[in-house]
């Protein structure tokens, strides 16, 4: 059976690769922090929890350090000639990559073949591959220009690259440290006995907060739902468990648009596009997301307690 090692092989060999080039390069510090995350994703759950403490340690010791690559794979004429030939269908390899996703999950939970649990990351890491090998056999491109193009991409995006899997981390450490009970606590002890407006405002806001902190409205969620949510808007004040999560995860992504923190939507595009402003995202945002946290403590308070 497929279980989700295949995609945490799929991506440590790329990150070796990307170590390897930087090398030739005569990049140590980027080679280093590639080489130290493609550990993680090959051998992390035989490093320990010492271990992959000190792997931790050493990516924030060569974060610092890296540097912007630009390997030769095409020049600009050759980009601009198959743009200017093949126009919009240079797109069409992206989309296989959703089409498998959709397609292995549809298909082949129930098949056998794979863990029913993370068939949905297993064919999205299989659509990759389809996708890598299409765009070979269509484009033609240097053998190694999938791989120095990827090189090229996550050093522009330098230590930022990591932050997905530490805050996901945060999330767990945070659930197991009892942080939830805690902001319970603290919630109780200020809101104001009944006052739904005031519990509804503590819980849209505070998933806006604490997803600004975190980063991500999923490590927010289960903390601000147990703290806030289940006590005092469900037992306490029989709100609608549906409508409140739903809105309640809507409130967090309003902290999404406002953080450095979520660095994959806000703070990588400004380094990709080589903008001067890097919070130039998040300053665009700003004026639609705290009108939408408005709007979604509104519709909380009026249509989750009918």
């Amino acid at each position: 059976m497929i279980t989700l090692t295949f995609a945490y092989i799929l991506a440590g060999l790329m990150f070796a690769a990307f170590a390897v080039l930087g090398l030739f390069d005569k990049r140590p510090l980027n080679a280093g922090f590639h080489g130290l995350i493609a550990l993680s994703f090959l051998a992390g759950d035989r490093l320990g929890d010492a271990g992959n403490g000190v792997l931790v340690l050493g990516l924030v010791g060569l974060g610092g350090g890296l540097r912007r690559s630009d390997p030769a794979t095409t020049t600009p004429a050759e980009r601009t000639a198959t743009a200017a030939r093949l126009g919009n269908r240079l797109f069409l390899p992206a989309l296989i990559v959703p089409a498998a996703a959709l397609l292995g999950t549809l298909l082949l939970k129930d098949s056998g073949l794979v863990d029913p649990k993370q068939v949905t990351l297993i064919a999205l890491a299989a659509g990759v591959m389809i996708a890598l090998v299409a765009i070979g056999a269509w484009l033609r491109p240097p053998l190694l220009a999938p791989l120095q193009e990827g090189r090229r991409l996550i050093d522009a995006v330098g230590w930022a690259c990591v932050l997905p899997q530490l805050l996901a981390s945060l999330g767990a450490v945070f659930a197991v440290a009892g942080v939830g009970a805690l902001v319970g606590q603290g919630a109780s002890a200020v809101i104001p006995d009944a006052s739904r407006l005031a519990a509804v405002l503590a819980y849209t806001g505070g998933m806006a907060l604490f997803t600004m902190i975190m980063g991500n409205a999923f490590a927010a969620f289960p903390v601000m739902t147990a703290a806030v949510a289940l006590p005092l808007l469900i037992h306490q004040q029989h709100g609608d468990p549906a409508v409140i999560c739903a809105i309640g995860m809507l409130s967090g992504f309003c902290g999404t648009l406002l953080t450095p923190m979520a660095a994959n939507y806000n703070i990588v595009p400004a380094t990709l596009l080589d903008l001067d402003d890097r919070m130039g995202v998040i300053r665009a945002q700003a004026p639609t997301a705290l009108p939408l946290l408005v709007v979604n403590t509104a519709l909380m308070y009026f249509l989750a307690f009918r």
